[in-house]
């Protein structure tokens, strides 16, 4: 899996019209076979749903609620201290209940107010385009399932941990959602696959694993890095590179481990200005010239 809107358990429907969410032997959930059904049922509520209806909610266990308390505790502290301060304010106005899970339609109801977005329900793998192109109708596909309890801090995945807690609170920032935006404009603008990739890993080494200069320190933005438990403790000392459009739309990377090259923006002008800028104008001319010049030197 390389990209965000890819996950690692393919969803596969049967002649029979059943759902199966295919776990890899690794996966913690794989020998239990009360959460794989659920991972099934799960699965089958977002493979029915059609966009502008309702997210239909999801019934969560005790052990579940109770892996998003730990996590959301542990998470505040840590954002406390690595967070940028666009984003703590960005949580402080959506104000995510850490005591349970909030249903998707929930916190799209908290968040439409603030910037317009909204969340669609992914059963599993969504098409490149469709994802980062559905982010300029103010969309975002989110899965609806969380981790296994028996590793709360651990998920070979995107969950709902990931999403909500990493990519809702981004969300309710205006500045952030408006990067989102442009994003998703420039996905839907580009017409080759090199291109639509390019766009794709900018967002990236940006709203993902995005790293930022703040009041003397090196802070994190990025949701993938805001919504890990160990990875938050860690980025400061994986290879820092100053924002290069260049560099991040070219360079590869391992979504099974920790992100060991990041990409520092000196402020959020910074980032507007640079990313913002590229996907509001890029095109795949634009891109094709970025990418010969970077194999070039």
């Amino acid at each position: 899996m390389m990209e965000e809107a890819q996950y690692f358990a393919p969803v596969n429907t049967d002649e029979h019209g059943e759902v199966t969410v295919e776990l890899a032997t690794s996966h913690p959930g794989f020998a239990d076979p009360v959460y794989r059904a659920r991972r099934n049922a799960i699965a089958r509520l977002a493979l029915d749903h059609r966009r502008g209806d309702p997210v239909p909610e999801t019934e969560y266990t005790a052990e579940e609620q109770e892996v998003w308390r730990v996590v959301s505790r542990e998470l505040a502290a840590k954002h406390r201290r690595y967070a940028v301060g666009e984003f703590l304010a960005a949580k402080e106005r959506l104000g995510l209940p850490e005591d349970r899970i909030p249903q998707l339609q929930e916190v799209s109801e908290m968040l439409r107010p603030l910037t317009g977005f909204r969340y669609l329900p992914a059963a599993g793998l969504v098409p490149l385009r469709d994802f980062y192109g559905s982010l300029a109708d103010f969309y975002f596909h989110s899965t609806q399932y969380i981790r296994h309890h028996s590793t709360p801090f651990y998920t070979p995945e995107p969950d709902v941990i990931h999403e909500v807690i990493g990519h809702g609170n981004t969300l309710a920032s205006d500045r952030f959602a408006a990067l989102y935006r442009v994003a998703g404009h420039a996905a839907r603008r580009v017409e080759t696959q090199e291109a639509l990739e390019f766009v794709s890993k900018v967002f990236w080494f940006t709203l993902e694993f995005g790293v930022m200069a703040e009041a003397g320190e090196l802070k994190a933005y990025g949701a993938g890095i805001l919504s890990s438990y160990g990875e938050i403790e860690e980025f400061r000392g994986m290879t820092i590179r100053p924002l290069d459009l260049a560099a991040m739309g070219t360079t590869e990377y391992d979504i099974t481990k920790y992100q060991d090259v990041l990409f520092r923006a000196e402020s959020m002008d910074h980032l507007e200005e640079v990313a913002g800028g590229f996907w509001a104008d890029c095109d795949d001319e634009s891109i094709a010239r970025i990418t010969r010049s970077t194999v070039r030197t």
